[in-house]
């Protein structure tokens, strides 16, 4: 969802960067966050083996131009969590999205307006953490999750998101059967269809009127978008328009928070080069394996067992087994289905 800025920031736009007062121009639009001084050094091992493991949040925020979407009510929440994991050779990645209403145990944070102590919580919604303690909070508890240190950190909201799909042109997806929902507002008939930049994020919203009418199924719905837009940012040739190229890295970085070390055009640039290789093809998407919470049918909780093989296989580099995902709530329903 917002969650594919990423893709259109670092695999399309940034790599043609320009210089002199486009460059600057740029570099003024990013905003960043000092993860590594807010975390210190109780964190995992950064292993550096050339392999980069990237927390890529879509925010629910309905501050500023983001009121047409609801009440500001003070806080936002992760809507959207992805970690990205690129492998050594950056031939290929693996994205494992962690459902927003998965209960958790989080760890303590620092609030991130208060700046005061948020304790621990050993029974919190996944999606608390950004809420309490922002993004280092988040950060904190992926990894606390995982065990596995996050590289970088992006973040995009629902105007950030639009904006990039309006620049882009749109993309194209196809549907296998009607969508009629109320709360996103998208209705769509079965077929092809180029979704604008609103249209975009009504179908990355989309829950009640697909799969269970869970969170589960708008995550088919979302990594089955961010493959349509990796195919439709490859076809569209901005690097043979200046002014195409223009519109979208200006987009994209006004669009993106990310981590310190990706907050300049210099640095975001070096990153998009290690990853222009990549396409829809060698990206694998799965869901954390979670099953429902028997004390909370509206909730999930991880499957242990099954999440630590997720997590041994990226920390090791590794292909995520199929079987790590087989019996996991995330991985049934039809969701997935309804758009190719």
């Amino acid at each position: 969802m917002r969650v594919s800025a990423w893709v259109l920031a670092a695999a399309v736009v940034l790599g043609g960067a320009g210089s002199g007062y486009v460059y600057f121009k740029l570099d003024g639009n990013l905003s960043s966050i000092d993860i590594d001084a807010e975390l210190g050094a109780d964190r995992p091992d950064d292993v550096d083996n050339g392999s980069q493991d990237i927390l890529v949040l879509g925010s629910d925020s309905r501050s500023g131009a983001n009121d047409a979407y609801g009440a500001d009510e003070g806080a936002a929440r992760s809507d959207t969590a992805m970690v990205v994991h690129v492998d050594k050779g950056h031939t290929s990645a693996s994205v494992v999205s962690i459902p927003r209403d998965t209960i958790i145990e989080r760890p303590a944070c620092t609030g991130d307006v208060s700046g005061e102590p948020v304790a621990a919580d050993d029974r919190a919604m996944f999606n608390t953490a950004y809420e309490v303690g922002g993004p280092a909070c988040a950060v904190k508890t992926v990894e606390a999750m995982s065990g596995i240190r996050m590289d970088h950190y992006i973040e995009v909201d629902f105007t950030g998101f639009k904006k990039l799909i309006d620049e882009l042109g749109g993309v194209d997806i196809t549907t296998e059967q009607a969508i009629n929902d109320s709360k996103s507002h998208l209705h769509l008939k079965p077929g092809t269809h180029r979704l604008d930049g609103e249209e975009s994020l009504g179908l990355v919203r989309t829950r009640k009127s697909v799969g269970d009418g869970s969170d589960l199924g708008r995550i088919q719905l979302q990594q089955a978008f961010v493959k349509a837009l990796m195919e439709q940012a490859k076809s569209v040739g901005v690097f043979s328009s200046p002014k195409k190229l223009l519109g979208l890295a200006d987009a994209a970085t006004k669009a993106v928070t990310t981590d310190s070390r990706l907050g300049s055009v210099k640095e975001l640039t070096s990153f998009a080069n290690g990853l222009k290789g990549l396409g829809s093809k060698n990206v694998h998407m799965v869901t954390m394996p979670v099953r429902y919470d028997p004390a909370d049918p509206n909730r999930v909780i991880p499957m242990e067992k099954a999440a630590r093989q997720v997590w041994a296989a990226l920390k090791q580099d590794r292909v995520i087994p199929a079987s790590a995902t087989v019996k996991s709530a995330g991985d049934k329903g039809t969701a997935g289905q309804v758009v190719q």
